[in-house]
C-alpha cells in the first residue's frame, strides 16, 4: 500500500509539472499545422529547447489570421501570428496588436529587410501550376485569351489570393481591371483558401492553379514526379515574404521572443523547403535540396512596397469583384 501510495504521489507530482509548463499560442495557416506542413517538425524542435507546450492553431488561410486577430482584439489567446505578408503588414501594423522584436538574423531574401516588427520566415513567387509538357501561357493577357480554366483563391480570405491581385496590379496599373474583365471566364471557382484551390487542380477540375513556382519541388521530391510545371510569366512574377510577429498583449513576452529567434535558426529554417515548399529566409547549413535547381527562376521580380499595396488594395478588390461578377 505504501508502494501503491508512494506511486500514485510520483504519478500527480509528475503531473503537476506538466501542468506547469508554459503555453505559446501560434496562431497559422491550415497547411502550416497540417500533418505534411512544418508545424510537427517545428512543434518537436521548439518544444525539444523551451520547456514549453508549443500550441499551433490553424486559422483558415493566410489573410483570415489578420482578419481573427483584429476581431479577437486585445482578448485574443494567440501570443504570436505566423503567415502574413507583406501585402498585409501594413495593416497588421496599424491594428497596434502587434509590437517589435529583437530578432538577428543574416537573411537570404532578394530584397533588404529591416522590420522591427516582424520576422520574415520564408518567400516565394507566385505562379500558375499546370500539368508538365502541356502548352502553358506566356502571360497574362495570352492566358485570358486561352480557354484554360484556372483555380484561384479569394483575396479576402488567402494570401496567395490577394498576391494575384498585386501581381496583376504591379504588372498592369490602370489596365488591371481589363486584365481581370479578360481572365473572368478562365475561372472555374474561387476557393477560400490554397489548400482547396490546389486540391482542385489535382482532382483534374481546372488545367492551372495559383500557386508557387516551388510547388513543382513537392511533386518532384515527396512523389518522384514531374508531371508538374510552373508557367513563366514575360511580365514578372509577384513575390511573397511570410512573416511572424509577436502580439502585445502576449503574456508569455519572453517565450514569444525565444520563438521568433528560434524561426529563424536552422533547426526551423531547415525543414521550410521541404514542408511549407518556399524558400527559406535564411539558408539552411546544407543548402536547398536537389530538385529546387530545376524550379522556374523569374526574369522579373515583382513587389510593392507595404504601404503602396495597402493603399491600392481595395482598388483592386473592387476591380476584381466587378470583374468577377459580370
Amino acid at each position: 500500500m505504501k508502494y501503491l501510495a508512494f506511486a500514485a504521489g510520483v504519478m500527480a507530482a509528475g503531473a503537476a509539472v506538466a501542468a506547469e509548463k508554459p503555453v505559446l499560442t501560434v496562431y497559422t495557416y491550415d497547411s502550416f499545422v497540417s500533418d505534411w506542413g512544418p508545424g510537427p517538425a517545428v512543434e518537436k524542435a521548439f518544444e525539444a529547447v523551451c520547456g514549453c507546450d508549443l500550441k499551433l492553431v490553424g486559422a483558415g488561410d493566410g489573410a483570415a489570421l489578420l482578419a481573427r486577430v483584429r476581431l479577437e482584439g486585445a482578448r485574443t489567446e494567440a501570443d504570436v501570428v505566423l503567415g502574413l505578408d507583406t501585402n498585409l503588414t501594413a495593416a497588421a501594423r496599424a491594428t497596434g496588436l502587434f509590437e517589435p522584436h529583437g530578432v538577428e538574423a543574416e537573411y537570404d531574401l532578394p530584397i533588404r529587410w529591416e522590420d522591427d516588427t516582424f520576422v520574415p520566415y520564408d518567400w516565394g513567387y507566385f505562379a500558375f501550376v499546370h500539368n508538365a509538357g502541356k502548352p502553358a501561357p506566356a502571360n497574362f493577357r495570352e492566358l485570358a485569351d486561352s480557354d484554360l480554366k484556372i483555380v484561384i483563391q479569394d483575396p479576402r480570405s488567402s494570401t496567395p489570393g490577394l498576391g494575384l491581385l498585386m501581381w496583376v496590379k504591379a504588372a498592369y496599373k490602370d489596365q488591371a481591371g481589363e486584365i481581370w474583365e479578360g481572365l473572368a471566364d478562365n475561372i472555374v471557382t474561387v476557393t477560400k483558401g490554397w489548400s482547396e484551390a490546389y486540391g482542385l487542380f489535382l482532382d483534374g477540375e481546372a488545367d492551372m492553379v495559383l500557386s508557387y513556382t516551388t510547388s513543382p519541388a513537392y511533386h518532384l521530391i515527396a512523389e518522384n514526379d514531374s508531371s508538374k510545371a510552373a508557367a513563366a510569366f514575360d511580365e514578372g512574377h509577384y513575390m511573397q515574404v511570410e512573416v511572424a510577429g509577436k502580439l502585445a498583449g502576449t503574456d508569455q513576452p519572453e517565450l514569444a521572443d525565444r520563438f521568433l529567434q528560434f524561426v529563424v535558426s536552422d533547426a526551423f529554417q531547415s525543414v521550410i523547403p521541404t514542408t511549407n515548399w518556399m524558400y527559406p529566409a535564411v539558408t539552411p547549413k546544407d543548402g536547398l535540396p536537389e530538385g529546387f535547381e530545376t524550379l522556374v527562376k523569374p526574369a522579373k521580380s515583382l513587389l510593392l512596397p507595404e504601404d503602396e499595396a495597402a493603399s491600392m488594395r481595395d482598388a483592386a478588390l473592387a476591380e476584381w469583384r466587378d470583374a468577377l461578377s459580370r
